[in-house]
Protein backbone atom coordinates (compact mmCIF):
# COMPACT_ATOMS: atom_id res chain seq x y z
CA UNK A 1 0.00 0.00 0.00
CA UNK A 2 1.56 3.39 -1.11
CA UNK A 3 0.75 6.43 1.07
CA UNK A 4 0.84 10.10 -0.48
CA UNK A 5 3.83 12.16 0.80
CA UNK A 6 3.16 15.88 1.34
CA UNK A 7 4.45 17.97 -1.46
CA UNK A 8 6.61 20.06 0.91
CA UNK A 9 8.35 17.63 2.12
CA UNK A 10 9.47 16.00 -1.70
CA UNK A 11 12.54 17.54 -1.72
CA UNK A 12 13.72 15.17 1.52
CA UNK A 13 11.80 11.97 -0.07
CA UNK A 14 14.19 12.97 -3.45
CA UNK A 15 17.14 13.12 -1.88
CA UNK A 16 16.59 9.87 0.36
CA UNK A 17 16.43 8.09 -2.88
CA UNK A 18 19.15 9.51 -4.77
CA UNK A 19 21.40 9.06 -2.08
CA UNK A 20 20.51 5.38 -2.27
CA UNK A 21 20.14 4.64 -6.38
CA UNK A 22 21.96 8.05 -8.04
CA UNK A 23 19.60 8.59 -10.76
CA UNK A 24 20.17 12.28 -11.74
CA UNK A 25 23.46 13.71 -12.70
CA UNK A 26 21.55 17.24 -12.56
CA UNK A 27 18.00 17.86 -10.79
CA UNK A 28 16.23 21.21 -10.21
CA UNK A 29 14.61 20.28 -6.72
CA UNK A 30 12.83 23.94 -6.69
CA UNK A 31 11.48 23.09 -10.57
CA UNK A 32 10.09 19.46 -9.11
CA UNK A 33 8.15 20.54 -6.56
CA UNK A 34 7.04 23.96 -8.48
CA UNK A 35 5.43 21.46 -11.24
CA UNK A 36 4.04 19.12 -8.82
CA UNK A 37 2.36 21.98 -7.25
CA UNK A 38 1.12 23.07 -10.22
CA UNK A 39 0.05 19.85 -11.79
CA UNK A 40 -3.10 19.37 -10.13
CA UNK A 41 -4.25 22.70 -10.89
CA UNK A 42 -3.38 22.47 -14.45
CA UNK A 43 -4.95 19.05 -14.82
CA UNK A 44 -8.17 20.71 -13.12
CA UNK A 45 -8.47 23.44 -15.54
CA UNK A 46 -8.15 21.16 -18.62
CA UNK A 47 -4.55 21.68 -19.27
CA UNK A 48 -4.14 18.20 -20.47
CA UNK A 49 -2.51 14.88 -19.38
CA UNK A 50 1.21 16.22 -19.22
CA UNK A 51 -0.10 19.92 -17.94
CA UNK A 52 2.51 20.70 -14.96
CA UNK A 53 4.32 17.42 -14.74
CA UNK A 54 8.02 17.13 -14.30
CA UNK A 55 10.16 14.79 -16.22
CA UNK A 56 14.08 13.35 -16.26
CA UNK A 57 15.38 13.72 -19.71
CA UNK A 58 18.74 11.18 -20.37
CA UNK A 59 22.62 12.76 -20.21
CA UNK A 60 21.97 12.23 -24.40
CA UNK A 61 18.79 14.14 -24.93
CA UNK A 62 19.35 18.10 -25.43
CA UNK A 63 17.54 20.15 -22.85
CA UNK A 64 18.56 23.93 -23.31
CA UNK A 65 20.40 25.08 -20.79
CA UNK A 66 21.15 21.54 -18.94
CA UNK A 67 24.34 19.41 -19.43
CA UNK A 68 24.84 17.30 -22.11
CA UNK A 69 27.61 14.75 -21.32
CA UNK A 70 26.41 11.30 -22.26
CA UNK A 71 27.99 9.87 -19.45
CA UNK A 72 31.54 10.65 -20.48
CA UNK A 73 34.27 12.35 -19.33
CA UNK A 74 35.03 13.76 -23.08
CA UNK A 75 32.05 16.17 -22.65
CA UNK A 76 32.62 17.18 -19.51
CA UNK A 77 30.93 20.73 -18.43
CA UNK A 78 29.46 21.15 -21.62
CA UNK A 79 25.72 22.61 -21.20
CA UNK A 80 23.13 22.56 -24.52
CA UNK A 81 22.51 25.64 -26.37
CA UNK A 82 19.10 24.08 -27.62
CA UNK A 83 16.82 21.69 -26.68
CA UNK A 84 15.52 18.53 -28.18
CA UNK A 85 12.46 18.39 -30.59
CA UNK A 86 10.82 15.56 -28.32
CA UNK A 87 11.54 18.20 -25.08
CA UNK A 88 10.31 20.95 -27.06
CA UNK A 89 7.17 19.07 -27.47
CA UNK A 90 6.50 17.86 -24.17
CA UNK A 91 7.01 21.49 -23.03
CA UNK A 92 4.85 23.06 -25.08
CA UNK A 93 2.37 20.07 -23.58
CA UNK A 94 3.31 21.87 -20.25
CA UNK A 95 5.25 19.19 -18.98
CA UNK A 96 8.76 20.54 -17.28
CA UNK A 97 12.14 19.06 -17.56
CA UNK A 98 13.76 18.85 -14.37
CA UNK A 99 17.14 17.26 -14.53
CA UNK A 100 19.17 15.00 -16.72
CA UNK A 101 19.16 10.99 -15.45
CA UNK A 102 22.25 9.20 -15.72
CA UNK A 103 23.97 6.08 -18.22
CA UNK A 104 25.93 4.51 -19.46
CA UNK A 105 28.49 6.19 -21.49
CA UNK A 106 27.34 6.96 -25.13
CA UNK A 107 24.60 4.33 -24.66
CA UNK A 108 26.93 1.38 -24.50
CA UNK A 109 25.87 -0.81 -21.74
CA UNK A 110 23.28 -2.84 -19.95
CA UNK A 111 23.62 -1.67 -16.44
CA UNK A 112 24.39 2.16 -16.42
CA UNK A 113 27.53 1.17 -14.68
CA UNK A 114 30.07 2.49 -17.51
CA UNK A 115 29.15 5.98 -16.70
CA UNK A 116 31.85 8.03 -16.03
CA UNK A 117 29.81 9.67 -12.99
CA UNK A 118 29.09 6.89 -10.72
CA UNK A 119 26.76 4.14 -11.28
CA UNK A 120 23.44 3.80 -11.07
CA UNK A 121 21.08 1.27 -8.51
CA UNK A 122 18.25 -0.34 -8.66
CA UNK A 123 15.61 0.92 -6.30
CA UNK A 124 13.95 -2.35 -5.50
CA UNK A 125 18.14 -3.42 -4.36
CA UNK A 126 20.71 -1.24 -4.57
CA UNK A 127 22.93 -4.09 -4.79
CA UNK A 128 21.54 -4.73 -8.15
CA UNK A 129 21.76 -2.69 -11.23
CA UNK A 130 19.22 -0.47 -12.21
CA UNK A 131 19.53 -1.99 -16.39
CA UNK A 132 21.05 0.42 -19.34
CA UNK A 133 21.77 2.55 -20.71
CA UNK A 134 18.34 4.18 -19.88
CA UNK A 135 19.19 2.87 -16.04
CA UNK A 136 18.95 6.37 -14.27
CA UNK A 137 15.39 7.34 -15.81
CA UNK A 138 13.83 3.65 -15.28
CA UNK A 139 15.15 4.35 -11.87
CA UNK A 140 14.38 8.02 -11.06
CA UNK A 141 10.26 6.69 -12.43
CA UNK A 142 10.54 3.47 -10.27
CA UNK A 143 11.55 5.64 -7.09
CA UNK A 144 8.23 8.12 -7.43
CA UNK A 145 10.96 11.14 -8.03
CA UNK A 146 9.34 11.63 -11.45
CA UNK A 147 6.00 9.78 -13.12
CA UNK A 148 7.77 9.84 -16.36
CA UNK A 149 11.35 9.96 -18.14
CA UNK A 150 12.67 10.00 -21.60
CA UNK A 151 15.14 7.81 -22.53
CA UNK A 152 16.83 6.33 -25.54
CA UNK A 153 16.66 3.00 -27.29
CA UNK A 154 19.03 1.64 -29.81
CA UNK A 155 18.87 -2.29 -28.84
CA UNK A 156 16.58 -2.58 -25.86
CA UNK A 157 18.13 0.50 -23.65
CA UNK A 158 14.64 1.35 -22.80
CA UNK A 159 13.12 -1.55 -22.50
CA UNK A 160 15.52 -3.46 -20.23
CA UNK A 161 16.28 -1.34 -17.78
CA UNK A 162 11.72 -0.85 -17.26
CA UNK A 163 11.95 -4.45 -16.76
CA UNK A 164 14.62 -4.77 -14.48
CA UNK A 165 12.66 -2.05 -12.36
CA UNK A 166 9.63 -2.56 -12.73
CA UNK A 167 7.92 0.32 -14.78
CA UNK A 168 6.54 1.19 -18.72
CA UNK A 169 8.61 1.34 -21.66
CA UNK A 170 8.06 2.22 -24.75
CA UNK A 171 10.61 2.29 -27.68
CA UNK A 172 8.51 3.55 -30.67
CA UNK A 173 8.67 3.24 -34.27
CA UNK A 174 11.57 4.05 -36.30
CA UNK A 175 10.89 7.68 -37.03
CA UNK A 176 7.80 8.08 -35.51
CA UNK A 177 10.20 10.18 -32.76
CA UNK A 178 12.21 13.07 -34.09
CA UNK A 179 15.85 12.14 -32.97
CA UNK A 180 16.65 16.03 -33.33
CA UNK A 181 18.67 16.74 -29.97
CA UNK A 182 19.68 13.40 -29.88
CA UNK A 183 23.28 12.63 -29.91
CA UNK A 184 23.84 9.72 -32.45
CA UNK A 185 25.19 6.54 -31.48
CA UNK A 186 23.50 4.02 -34.14
CA UNK A 187 21.29 6.22 -36.16
CA UNK A 188 19.81 3.74 -37.99
CA UNK A 189 18.86 1.51 -34.84
CA UNK A 190 18.01 4.09 -32.19
CA UNK A 191 15.07 6.64 -31.39
CA UNK A 192 13.72 8.43 -28.10
CA UNK A 193 11.63 6.48 -25.84
CA UNK A 194 9.20 6.77 -22.60
CA UNK A 195 9.74 5.17 -19.11
CA UNK A 196 6.92 5.66 -17.37
CA UNK A 197 5.02 4.48 -14.22
CA UNK A 198 2.02 3.13 -16.31
CA UNK A 199 0.83 2.61 -20.08
CA UNK A 200 -1.39 5.42 -19.83
CA UNK A 201 1.22 8.02 -18.95
CA UNK A 202 3.34 6.46 -21.30
CA UNK A 203 0.96 7.29 -23.84
CA UNK A 204 0.03 10.75 -23.05
CA UNK A 205 3.65 11.25 -23.13
CA UNK A 206 4.11 9.43 -26.78
CA UNK A 207 1.13 11.88 -28.20
CA UNK A 208 2.82 14.76 -27.35
CA UNK A 209 6.36 13.87 -29.31
CA UNK A 210 5.57 12.31 -31.97
CA UNK A 211 5.44 13.37 -35.70
CA UNK A 212 7.17 14.27 -38.64
CA UNK A 213 9.79 17.16 -37.79
CA UNK A 214 11.51 19.51 -40.38
CA UNK A 215 14.55 19.23 -38.78
CA UNK A 216 14.97 15.16 -39.09
CA UNK A 217 14.17 14.31 -42.34
CA UNK A 218 13.76 10.34 -41.06
CA UNK A 219 10.74 11.53 -38.63
CA UNK A 220 7.56 10.82 -40.49
CA UNK A 221 3.32 11.56 -39.33
CA UNK A 222 1.58 8.08 -38.70
CA UNK A 223 0.54 6.86 -42.22
CA UNK A 224 -3.12 6.89 -42.82
CA UNK A 225 -4.96 3.57 -42.38
CA UNK A 226 -3.00 2.81 -38.99
CA UNK A 227 -5.57 2.62 -36.62
CA UNK A 228 -5.36 4.50 -33.66
CA UNK A 229 -6.33 4.05 -29.84
CA UNK A 230 -9.09 2.12 -29.07
CA UNK A 231 -12.56 3.07 -27.41
CA UNK A 232 -11.96 1.40 -24.25
CA UNK A 233 -11.71 -1.68 -22.52
CA UNK A 234 -15.30 -2.63 -23.12
CA UNK A 235 -14.96 -1.80 -26.74
CA UNK A 236 -11.73 -3.24 -27.82
CA UNK A 237 -12.15 -3.96 -31.40
CA UNK A 238 -9.06 -5.42 -33.61
CA UNK A 239 -7.63 -9.16 -34.35
CA UNK A 240 -7.26 -9.92 -30.50
CA UNK A 241 -4.48 -12.43 -31.47
CA UNK A 242 -0.91 -12.26 -30.16
CA UNK A 243 2.28 -14.63 -31.41
CA UNK A 244 4.25 -15.61 -28.91
CA UNK A 245 7.77 -17.04 -29.51
CA UNK A 246 7.69 -20.97 -28.50
CA UNK A 247 9.99 -21.91 -25.91
CA UNK A 248 11.56 -24.22 -28.26
CA UNK A 249 12.08 -21.50 -30.56
CA UNK A 250 13.45 -19.17 -28.25
CA UNK A 251 16.02 -21.98 -26.91
CA UNK A 252 17.47 -22.29 -31.01
CA UNK A 253 17.46 -18.16 -31.12
CA UNK A 254 19.69 -18.16 -28.27
CA UNK A 255 21.52 -21.37 -28.41
CA UNK A 256 22.16 -20.78 -32.06
CA UNK A 257 21.28 -24.78 -32.61
CA UNK A 258 18.49 -26.92 -31.29
CA UNK A 259 19.92 -27.83 -28.16
CA UNK A 260 19.19 -28.13 -24.56
CA UNK A 261 18.41 -24.14 -23.63
CA UNK A 262 20.84 -22.61 -23.14
CA UNK A 263 23.30 -20.57 -24.42
CA UNK A 264 26.79 -20.85 -25.77
CA UNK A 265 28.68 -20.47 -22.17
CA UNK A 266 26.35 -22.34 -20.89
CA UNK A 267 23.59 -19.22 -19.45
CA UNK A 268 20.30 -20.64 -18.84
CA UNK A 269 18.40 -18.91 -21.53
CA UNK A 270 15.38 -17.93 -19.27
CA UNK A 271 15.99 -17.56 -15.42
CA UNK A 272 13.00 -19.54 -14.05
CA UNK A 273 11.59 -16.27 -12.37
CA UNK A 274 11.57 -15.03 -15.83
CA UNK A 275 10.28 -18.29 -17.28
CA UNK A 276 7.61 -18.54 -14.96
CA UNK A 277 6.22 -15.12 -15.34
CA UNK A 278 6.31 -15.16 -19.13
CA UNK A 279 3.27 -18.42 -19.14
CA UNK A 280 1.86 -16.55 -16.60
CA UNK A 281 1.76 -13.59 -18.53
CA UNK A 282 0.34 -15.77 -21.49
CA UNK A 283 -2.48 -17.05 -19.35
CA UNK A 284 -3.39 -13.75 -18.28
CA UNK A 285 -3.34 -12.77 -21.66
CA UNK A 286 -5.62 -15.11 -22.48
CA UNK A 287 -7.81 -14.15 -19.77
CA UNK A 288 -8.33 -10.91 -21.07
CA UNK A 289 -9.35 -12.26 -24.38
CA UNK A 290 -6.64 -12.46 -26.49
CA UNK A 291 -5.96 -15.55 -28.75
CA UNK A 292 -1.98 -17.08 -28.46
CA UNK A 293 -0.50 -18.46 -31.33
CA UNK A 294 2.84 -20.07 -31.21
CA UNK A 295 5.04 -18.60 -34.25
CA UNK A 296 8.80 -19.23 -34.98
CA UNK A 297 11.29 -16.48 -35.71
CA UNK A 298 14.27 -18.45 -37.50
CA UNK A 299 16.36 -15.31 -38.10
CA UNK A 300 16.24 -14.24 -34.53
CA UNK A 301 19.29 -16.68 -33.82
CA UNK A 302 21.33 -13.83 -35.58
CA UNK A 303 19.58 -10.88 -34.31
CA UNK A 304 22.48 -10.02 -31.51
CA UNK A 305 25.06 -10.55 -33.95
CA UNK A 306 23.80 -8.62 -36.54
CA UNK A 307 22.82 -5.90 -34.14
CA UNK A 308 26.54 -5.61 -32.82
CA UNK A 309 27.88 -5.15 -36.05
CA UNK A 310 25.86 -2.65 -37.59
CA UNK A 311 25.93 -0.72 -34.20
CA UNK A 312 29.98 -0.73 -33.57
CA UNK A 313 30.31 0.37 -37.33
CA UNK A 314 27.77 3.08 -37.13
CA UNK A 315 28.99 4.61 -33.98
CA UNK A 316 32.56 4.25 -35.26
CA UNK A 317 31.54 6.72 -37.72
CA UNK A 318 29.22 8.78 -35.56
CA UNK A 319 32.09 9.03 -32.87
CA UNK A 320 34.51 10.72 -34.73
CA UNK A 321 33.88 13.74 -34.29
CA UNK A 322 35.09 14.14 -30.95
CA UNK A 323 38.97 14.41 -31.38
CA UNK A 324 39.26 17.44 -29.09
CA UNK A 325 38.93 19.93 -31.86
CA UNK A 326 35.43 20.28 -32.69
CA UNK A 327 34.20 18.46 -29.46
CA UNK A 328 35.64 17.25 -26.22
CA UNK A 329 37.97 17.51 -23.44
CA UNK A 330 41.22 19.19 -25.74
CA UNK A 331 44.40 17.94 -23.69
CA UNK A 332 47.08 20.99 -22.91
CA UNK A 333 50.40 21.11 -24.39
CA UNK A 334 50.05 18.31 -27.62
CA UNK A 335 52.60 18.75 -29.77
CA UNK A 336 50.72 17.88 -33.26
CA UNK A 337 47.24 17.43 -34.20
CA UNK A 338 47.44 13.17 -34.06
CA UNK A 339 48.72 13.49 -30.34
CA UNK A 340 45.47 15.79 -29.78
CA UNK A 341 43.37 13.87 -31.09
CA UNK A 342 44.95 10.54 -28.94
CA UNK A 343 45.09 12.21 -25.86
CA UNK A 344 41.50 13.59 -26.05
CA UNK A 345 40.00 10.27 -26.76
CA UNK A 346 42.20 8.88 -24.40
CA UNK A 347 41.36 11.00 -21.32
CA UNK A 348 37.60 11.29 -23.01
CA UNK A 349 36.47 8.02 -23.49
CA UNK A 350 36.01 4.51 -21.23
CA UNK A 351 37.07 1.76 -21.95
CA UNK A 352 33.49 0.20 -23.25
CA UNK A 353 33.36 3.04 -25.75
CA UNK A 354 37.01 2.55 -26.86
CA UNK A 355 36.37 -1.08 -27.36
CA UNK A 356 33.10 -0.73 -29.54
CA UNK A 357 34.83 1.74 -31.38
CA UNK A 358 37.73 -0.35 -32.42
CA UNK A 359 35.57 -3.15 -33.09
CA UNK A 360 33.47 -0.64 -35.83
CA UNK A 361 36.38 0.46 -37.32
CA UNK A 362 37.09 -3.42 -37.66
CA UNK A 363 33.85 -4.04 -39.18
CA UNK A 364 34.00 -1.29 -41.84
CA UNK A 365 37.85 -1.62 -43.00
CA UNK A 366 38.73 -2.94 -46.55
CA UNK A 367 38.02 -5.81 -47.39
CA UNK A 368 36.17 -6.56 -43.73
CA UNK A 369 32.56 -5.10 -45.06
CA UNK A 370 31.60 -7.74 -46.97
CA UNK A 371 32.51 -10.50 -44.78
CA UNK A 372 30.64 -8.32 -41.79
CA UNK A 373 29.29 -5.68 -42.39
CA UNK A 374 26.88 -6.27 -45.52
CA UNK A 375 26.06 -9.67 -43.96
CA UNK A 376 24.83 -8.00 -40.62
CA UNK A 377 22.27 -6.27 -43.16
CA UNK A 378 21.35 -9.25 -45.10
CA UNK A 379 20.30 -10.36 -41.44
CA UNK A 380 19.24 -7.94 -40.69
CA UNK A 381 16.41 -7.62 -43.51
CA UNK A 382 15.87 -11.19 -42.74
CA UNK A 383 14.54 -10.24 -39.13
CA UNK A 384 12.48 -7.38 -40.88
CA UNK A 385 10.55 -10.04 -43.30
CA UNK A 386 9.78 -12.54 -39.91
CA UNK A 387 8.40 -10.05 -38.19
CA UNK A 388 6.20 -8.85 -41.02
CA UNK A 389 5.39 -12.73 -41.64
CA UNK A 390 4.56 -12.65 -37.87
CA UNK A 391 2.41 -9.80 -37.61
CA UNK A 392 0.42 -10.46 -40.17
CA UNK A 393 -3.51 -10.48 -39.20
CA UNK A 394 -2.13 -9.89 -35.37
CA UNK A 395 -1.83 -7.23 -33.08
CA UNK A 396 1.31 -8.19 -31.35
CA UNK A 397 4.52 -10.82 -30.75
CA UNK A 398 4.89 -11.53 -27.29
CA UNK A 399 8.28 -12.04 -25.93
CA UNK A 400 10.56 -12.06 -22.63
CA UNK A 401 12.65 -8.58 -22.46
CA UNK A 402 15.61 -10.30 -20.63
CA UNK A 403 16.58 -13.71 -19.63
CA UNK A 404 17.06 -12.80 -16.18
CA UNK A 405 15.98 -10.49 -13.68
CA UNK A 406 17.98 -6.98 -12.41
CA UNK A 407 21.71 -8.93 -11.98
CA UNK A 408 24.57 -7.96 -9.56
CA UNK A 409 27.47 -6.54 -9.86
CA UNK A 410 30.72 -8.03 -9.84
CA UNK A 411 30.83 -12.36 -9.56
CA UNK A 412 27.20 -12.27 -9.76
CA UNK A 413 26.91 -10.24 -13.12
CA UNK A 414 26.81 -12.13 -16.49
CA UNK A 415 30.08 -11.53 -18.42
CA UNK A 416 30.08 -9.28 -20.93
CA UNK A 417 29.56 -11.03 -24.07
CA UNK A 418 26.45 -12.98 -22.08
CA UNK A 419 25.37 -9.62 -21.45
CA UNK A 420 25.53 -9.04 -24.90
CA UNK A 421 24.04 -11.98 -25.84
CA UNK A 422 20.82 -11.98 -24.10
CA UNK A 423 19.70 -8.65 -25.99
CA UNK A 424 18.63 -10.67 -28.75
CA UNK A 425 15.06 -10.35 -27.60
CA UNK A 426 15.11 -6.44 -27.60
CA UNK A 427 17.18 -5.43 -30.74
CA UNK A 428 15.20 -7.28 -33.02
CA UNK A 429 12.61 -4.95 -33.14
CA UNK A 430 15.35 -2.09 -33.69
CA UNK A 431 16.96 -4.17 -36.30
CA UNK A 432 13.14 -4.17 -38.41
CA UNK A 433 12.45 -0.44 -36.91
CA UNK A 434 9.53 -1.91 -35.29
CA UNK A 435 7.87 -0.55 -31.71
CA UNK A 436 7.71 -2.74 -28.60
CA UNK A 437 6.68 -2.20 -25.35
CA UNK A 438 7.86 -3.56 -22.32
CA UNK A 439 5.38 -3.55 -18.80
CA UNK A 440 5.78 -5.14 -15.48
CA UNK A 441 4.12 -8.63 -15.08
CA UNK A 442 4.52 -8.89 -11.09
CA UNK A 443 7.36 -9.47 -8.44
CA UNK A 444 9.32 -12.63 -8.37
CA UNK A 445 11.86 -13.06 -5.22
CA UNK A 446 11.70 -9.49 -4.98
CA UNK A 447 12.35 -8.06 -7.91
CA UNK A 448 10.30 -6.95 -11.11
CA UNK A 449 10.06 -9.03 -14.09
CA UNK A 450 8.49 -7.70 -17.67
CA UNK A 451 7.63 -8.95 -20.73
CA UNK A 452 7.57 -6.99 -24.06
CA UNK A 453 4.85 -6.36 -26.95
CA UNK A 454 6.41 -6.17 -30.33
CA UNK A 455 4.01 -4.42 -32.63
CA UNK A 456 3.96 -3.20 -36.55
CA UNK A 457 5.15 -0.19 -38.26
CA UNK A 458 3.34 2.54 -36.02
CA UNK A 459 1.06 0.11 -34.18
CA UNK A 460 2.02 2.02 -30.93
CA UNK A 461 -1.48 2.18 -29.71
CA UNK A 462 -2.06 -1.38 -29.79
CA UNK A 463 0.71 -2.14 -27.44
CA UNK A 464 -0.12 0.55 -25.44
CA UNK A 465 -4.06 -1.08 -25.60
CA UNK A 466 -2.86 -3.84 -24.72
CA UNK A 467 -0.67 -2.99 -22.04
CA UNK A 468 -3.29 -0.61 -20.06
CA UNK A 469 -5.58 -3.44 -19.81
CA UNK A 470 -3.55 -5.78 -18.17
CA UNK A 471 -2.38 -2.95 -15.95
CA UNK A 472 -6.00 -2.58 -15.36
CA UNK A 473 -6.48 -5.98 -14.47
CA UNK A 474 -3.45 -7.42 -13.05
CA UNK A 475 -1.65 -4.31 -11.23
CA UNK A 476 2.28 -4.81 -9.97
CA UNK A 477 3.86 -3.58 -7.08
CA UNK A 478 6.45 -0.63 -5.85
CA UNK A 479 9.70 -0.72 -3.93
CA UNK A 480 9.51 -0.41 -0.59
CA UNK A 481 10.57 3.25 0.66
CA UNK A 482 7.95 4.09 -2.66
CA UNK A 483 5.10 6.47 -1.54
CA UNK A 484 2.35 7.73 -3.83
CA UNK A 485 3.31 11.29 -5.12
CA UNK A 486 2.08 11.56 -8.61
CA UNK A 487 -1.68 11.20 -9.60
Amino acid sequence: MTRTVCKDGFSAYLRAWEARIGSFLEIDEEAVSKAARSHGSAGASGGGPLAGLPFGVKDNVAVAGMRLSCGSRMLDGFVSPYSATAVARLVAAGAAPVGKTNMDEFGMGSSTDTSAYGRTNNPWDVSRVAGGSSGGSAAAVAAGLVPFALGSDTGGSVRQPASFCGVVGLKPTNGAVSRFGLVAYASSLETIGVLADSAARARAVFEAMRGADPLDQTSRDRPDGVPGARAGTGERAGARIIGVLSPEAAARALAGSPGDGASGDGTPLLEPEVAAAFEEAKERMRSLGYRLEELELPSLAYASAAYYTIALAEASANLARFDGVRYGRRPAGAPNPEALVEGARAAGFGDEVRLRILLGTFALRAGFQDRYYLRAQRARAGIRRDFERALAGRDAVLMPVYPTRAFGRGAEAPSPFAQKAADLFTCCANLAGLPALAFPTGVSGGLPVGVQLVGAAFGEDALLDAAEEYGEAYPTGRPDGYEEYWT
